[in-house]
């Protein structure tokens, strides 16, 4: 343990160096991380996501829709609606048969300094690699027994944290490199969600200052602006390019297709989905 304590010690130590660069700032010797060798399936269209997976008959009748991709919450201690009633192997084989593609959200153990009040009682703890291994295994785990295959793209939901905060940004980002690391060793693609302005400019300069084991792709939340995966402001033009980022670009809003109505959050995706099998 003590040499976690170390390591942490040394995150802190980097988040608040960080923290006094110009938001511009780019190390000449920074580069965008390079995708691993893992096959991945990458879907580029329009999808939402949605609190609990819909029934069949809903995908179906939205297949009138623009939308393609759906994105499900498969598992995590922290999801919104842990009760998912529909999402089983045969809906996500049905899914698949209708022509969709799935992305897989694990919304796990949040941040310290998470914003949202109804995040905080799921907070990483005092060790945050021992715990975001766990949970690394846990995902892996659940998408697996649900038939989600190696390859395919895992999304680690951190909500909207405040990254101003030295010592919670270095757990923050000790326990998202030791997920991504986990889910990466078996076999899956590590990507990342969280808002625009937190977690996705964390990583970000993360990125900037060398910092390796971050996820291969950047889901990053920004609404009420023109979609694109490409113009985010957050990240660096070459930074998780080509094929590694999805815009949500609207949330909370109802949409009816085929007579059935949803409450979703709208995305832009050029990024790996799952692969079911």
């Amino acid at each position: 343990m003590d040499r976690r304590r170390k390591i942490i010690g040394y995150l802190v130590a980097l988040l608040a160096a960080l923290a006094q660069l110009p938001a511009a700032y780019t190390p000449a010797t920074a580069a965008a991380p390079k995708p691993r060798a893992v096959r991945a399936t990458v879907f580029k269209g329009r999808g939402f996501d949605t609190c609990e997976a819909p029934p069949l008959t809903t995908l179906r009748a939205w297949g009138t829709s623009q939308y393609r991709a759906v994105g499900v919450y498969f598992a995590g201690r922290a999801r919104a609606c842990p009760r998912q009633r529909y999402l089983s192997y045969d809906w996500l084989t049905g899914a698949r048969d209708l022509g969709w593609k799935v992305l897989p959200l694990f919304v796990g153990s949040q941040s310290p300094c998470v914003k949202a009040s109804n995040k905080r009682g799921f907070t990483i703890g005092s060790f945050p690699e021992d715990q975001g291994e766990d949970e690394g295994d846990e995902a892996v785990r659940k998408a697996s027994a649900l038939g989600i295959a190696q390859g395919s793209a895992l999304y680690l939901d951190m909500e909207a944290y405040d990254i101003k905060d030295e010592n919670c940004a270095g757990t923050t980002l000790a326990f998202v490199q030791s997920w991504t690391d986990t889910v990466y060793r078996r076999g899956y693609v590590p990507g990342f969600y969280s808002s625009a302005e937190s977690g996705v400019r964390h990583m970000e300069l993360a990125r900037r200052a060398g910092a390796d084991s971050l996820p291969e792709i950047m889901w990053f939340a920004r609404w009420k602006v023109t979609p694109s995966t490409d113009k985010e402001r957050s990240l660096s033009a070459g930074a998780w390019q080509p094929h590694r980022r999805i815009h949500q670009y609207a949330g909370d809003v109802s949409e009816t297709h085929g007579g059935r109505k949803l409450t979703i959050d709208r995305n832009l995706i050029d990024a790996p989905v799952a692969v079911i099998e």
